[in-house]
């Protein structure tokens, strides 16, 4: 269990005030120490022993154990000097009093040589007071146990008060392991406070105590060495040794570097710098093996100096030296190295130094420059952006010898495309502006930041937007598709928003192209409302209207999309640039079908955006005008012998939407007999009308009929008895193409009628399947008829001959024309070959008088062997022959 009692208010009031406190320093010290007899300890002897034993310490242990809180506490209040000391011992239950001789085993005042020597100190990471002990003339003993009281105040020491002194005295355990030394650790350190200490021993049974100490931790720091030592070079080819500190110093530092020959210690050289992390040194010491060591401490207070550096060689880090070492630079840009290159021992002259890039292009010797004898640089120009490869995001530069030795060591060249497009909407309400952008997360290094900086001008955009050291972060939440996006709320419309995206990485910051942005200027407004769409009667036009979004003026354009409503949806637009009315009218080819239709706008004259498209609006169908048309119909006729009349049924198509305009409410069936005799009947529901044909002639007229009228162009068919004889069809034949094909061929005899069209029947023998029918023109004598045939199955087909006075006699075939259609086309060849044979024999016949008459003309022109000596002897009929 801890031990100890808190300290009261009075206990180190006295203390601090009447005490002789010694103050710790960043060096070792002596203090002396007061060896107490046992008749003074009686009355107490027997806890301070029990409670001694519980605090026993672990040789040996390396951790440092955390401070136990006290419950009672006494200490020693001293006055001394080198050779007396006056003591009197304090206790939170008793007045303060002075020893008096009888009860020091060991007069304070002869004695006086029996001394501690400390050392305190606060380690480099600032987290640990340790302090050190050395008895100069008591040997250290198996049973010796060491404890270090301390109480913090967060006053200085001459401004300790009685309530900053409020509080519990902490107790420390020392690790007396090795010999003559114990070691006492403090955790958690409060760097500015004022820590007031004093330590107790005990001896066997007998207590050692110091007086007290008082120690401010920031005031005996002893930092951490300096790391990373390592040569760098700058732009005019001076060397320079760098190094980076361990851990973040609350102050500024001072450093000693010491350059020494490698073989041995004579030759150190001490050099003093402030403030900075790097020394030039001479290019010279390249050249041999020097060892540089370098250290550090508080520079304006006090403080202990750190340990040496781990010792670095000069010569092994300057084999190849880069300036600088690596570059972050944006797309488009030109950027320059520096290069010193050591071959062995000796550095390279800059005329033999060659640049590549990867190890796989080298650089052309017109993009070097000499800076002197032993600097080469070498300029990239119009940078592309680094691809990355892997884990590296960098192209690498290497700097080499002419004879294509190279250094593993290189530059690194980081090119980042910092081209961002910034696009900026403002609401339809006015209130706030959103600002969007987008990065390849692809192409960002690795440890960077992006960030979107602006600033605010009174009014309007500068001519040349340019970024301002007065700007502002704006907090930016990344999206789904790697954008992101920024909300400006509120807003001034007439201000400009000049904005940049800002690359931060450890190498540097890179700024994209400012761009200014006018609220007013970017406004997405809302989508137009109550928007109506109707096809208009008589003309047949597409309709549209609409009210204007609210926050917006008069002069605004507007898109207008439309398509029929249906599965898939293909849009056509329309453009309206002003529309004081809030309507526009469209011609539309299909005037009876439902039409979707959606309506945008936007500023007419700004950079404004469109706005959404509004809610669709939907046509109603419903009748424009009175059918073009009647429908085409026919008629089967059905023999009642039992009544001696013929039953005549109508059938007729239903009428298309185009030629209905746009539906059919019912159908008018006008009757004319050969007496003159009319009368109409109507048809609500369905295509078909029954009646008896009674007289010689009958005309029927079918009429179509919806909300706005009758059809003007009907179809008529005359029945007549007298041209149901007369017979003009002489062949009717049928060739199956396929299964869904059938081509009808016909012939006609010679007759004095005029046929107005033909009406074809067809219908499956085998099935009880209504009849078809289709009417043809009358000057065609082969259709084809698709529709679906089973060829195995027998089939009639029907043709009539349709005059203005009646329907002529029909001719039929039940049955598929063997050899199929293909045969009938041969039937042209018996025309086709007598031709092609007479022009052969004709043919032959001019080539073979073309021979003749050229044999004609060669004998008339070879000489006579009587008149022409050189053609005597001279076979010419031999010479023929061969030709």
């Amino acid at each position: 269990m801890p031990w100890g009692c808190m300290v009261t208010s009075n206990f180190l009031q006295m203390a601090v005030a009447h005490c002789m406190v010694h103050q710790i320093a960043p060096r070792n010290f002596t203090l002396p120490c007061m060896l107490l007899n046992e008749t003074f300890l009686s009355p107490f002897s027997a806890g301070v022993v029990e409670s001694w034993s519980g605090l026993r310490t672990d040789h040996g242990a390396s951790e440092t154990k955390p401070p136990l809180l006290m419950n009672e506490e006494s200490f020693l209040c001293c006055l001394w000097s080198d050779s007396d000391i006056d003591c009197s011992l304090y206790r939170a239950s008793m007045q303060a009093r002075k020893f008096i001789p009888s009860e020091i085993s060991i007069s304070a005042s002869q004695e006086i040589d029996s001394n501690w020597n400390i050392e305190c100190w606060t380690q480099g990471k600032l987290d640990l007071l340790v302090c050190s002990l050395r008895f100069l003339k008591l040997y250290l003993r198996a049973d010796v146990k060491a404890n270090l009281s301390y109480a913090v105040s967060e006053l200085s020491l001459g401004d300790v008060s009685t309530s900053s002194l409020k509080g519990t005295v902490m107790v420390a355990e020392c690790d007396c392991s090795e010999y003559d030394k114990c070691e006492c650790c403090v955790p958690s350190l409060r760097l500015n406070y004022t820590y007031i200490m004093w330590l107790k021993m005990m001896i066997g049974v007998t207590p050692l105590w110091s007086p007290l100490m008082s120690v401010k931790p920031i005031d005996i720091v002893k930092p951490e060495p300096p790391l990373n030592l390592h040569l760098e070079m700058t732009e005019k080819g001076q060397v320079k040794i760098c190094w980076s500190d361990p851990v973040l110093m609350p102050y500024p530092l001072q450093y000693e570097v010491k350059i020494s020959a490698n073989s041995g210690q004579n030759g150190w050289q001490m050099v003093q710098v402030a403030l900075e992390s790097s020394l030039a040194i001479d290019n010279k010491l390249l050249d041999s093996s020097y060892l540089v060591q370098v250290r550090c401490k508080n520079h304006h207070g006090p403080g202990f100096w750190s340990d040496w550096s781990t010792p670095y060689n000069l010569n092994l880090g300057a084999e190849v030296l880069y300036f600088p070492p690596k570059i972050l630079t944006s797309v488009g840009s030109n950027v320059s190295f520096h290069c010193i290159y050591k071959n062995k021992t000796k550095i390279v002259v800059s005329k033999k130094i060659v640049w590549w890039l990867n190890l796989a292009e080298e650089i052309p010797e017109s993009q070097y420059t000499l800076v002197n004898d032993r600097v080469s640089k070498v300029t990239l120009f119009n940078l592309k952006a680094t691809k990355p490869r892997g884990s590296f995001f960098y192209n690498a530069l290497y700097c080499c010898h002419q004879n294509r030795e190279c250094h593993h060591r290189y530059a690194e060249l980081y090119v980042v495309d910092v081209n961002i497009n910034i696009t900026c909407e403002t609401d339809g309400y006015l209130t706030k502006m959103t600002c969007r952008w987008s990065a390849n997360p692809n192409t960002l290094l690795l440890g960077s930041s992006l960030q979107l900086r602006y600033y605010r001008s009174r009014i309007y955009c500068s001519d040349f937007p340019s970024t301002s050291p007065k700007s502002e972060v704006k907090e930016c939440h990344l999206q789904k598709n790697h954008s992101y996006e920024c909300t400006f709320q509120p807003i001034f419309l007439l201000s400009g928003y000049t904005m940049w995206i800002e690359f931060k990485h450890l190498l540097g910051t890179l700024e994209s192209s400012p761009t200014c942005v006018v609220p007013a200027d970017v406004v997405k407004p809302h989508p137009p409302a109550n928007v109506k769409a109707e096809i208009t009667r008589n003309v047949g036009l597409l309709n549209v209207s609409w009210t204007n979004p609210i926050f917006t003026n008069n002069d605004l354009k507007f898109q207008i999309r439309y398509a029929v409503n249906r599965e898939e949806i293909t849009w056509e637009l329309y453009e309206v640039s002003n529309a004081p009315t809030r309507s526009a009218v469209i011609r539309v080819q299909k005037l009876c079908v439902e039409y979707v239709v959606q309506v945008r706008c936007r500023e007419l004259g700004g950079s404004g955006y469109w706005s959404n498209w509004s809610r669709s609006a939907y046509t109603l169908v419903k009748d424009i005008k009175a059918p073009l048309q009647g429908p085409e119909f026919w008629r089967i006729i059905i023999e009642d012998p039992a009544r001696r009349q013929k039953n005549v049924t109508l059938l007729w198509k239903p009428l298309m939407k185009n030629h209905s305009l746009c539906s059919v409410s019912r159908y008018v069936i006008k009757h004319q007999t050969s007496g003159n005799t009319t009368w109409s009947e109507y048809v609500d529901n369905g295509t078909t009308c029954s009646f008896p044909w009674t007289e010689h002639t009958h005309t029927i007229t079918v009429l179509a009929m919806n909300s706005i009228g009758v059809s003007a162009i009907n179809f008529n068919l005359t029945l007549s008895q007298q041209m149901s004889t007369v017979n003009v069809v002489q062949s009717l034949s049928a060739y199956p193409v396929n299964s869904t094909c059938v081509i009808l061929i016909w012939t006609l005899s010679p007759q004095m009628y005029v046929i107005t069209s033909f009406v074809i029947e067809w219908k499956n023998l085998n099935r009880e399947e209504e009849m078809k029918w289709v009417r043809v023109p009358p000057n065609i004598s082969k259709y084809y008829i698709y529709d679906h045939f089973i060829l195995i199955e027998k089939y009639q087909f029907s043709l009539y001959p349709v005059f203005a006075g009646g329907v002529g006699k029909s001719r039929a075939t039940d049955q598929f024309t063997k050899g199929g259609y293909e045969n009938e086309n041969n039937a042209s060849l018996y025309v086709v070959l007598p031709i092609l044979i007479s022009t052969s024999v004709l043919l032959l016949g001019t080539l073979l008088v073309s021979h003749q008459r050229m044999k004609k003309l060669f004998w008339e022109d070879v000489p006579n062997p009587k008149n022409c000596s050189w053609a005597q002897g001279v076979n010419f009929q031999k010479r023929m022959d061969i030709l």
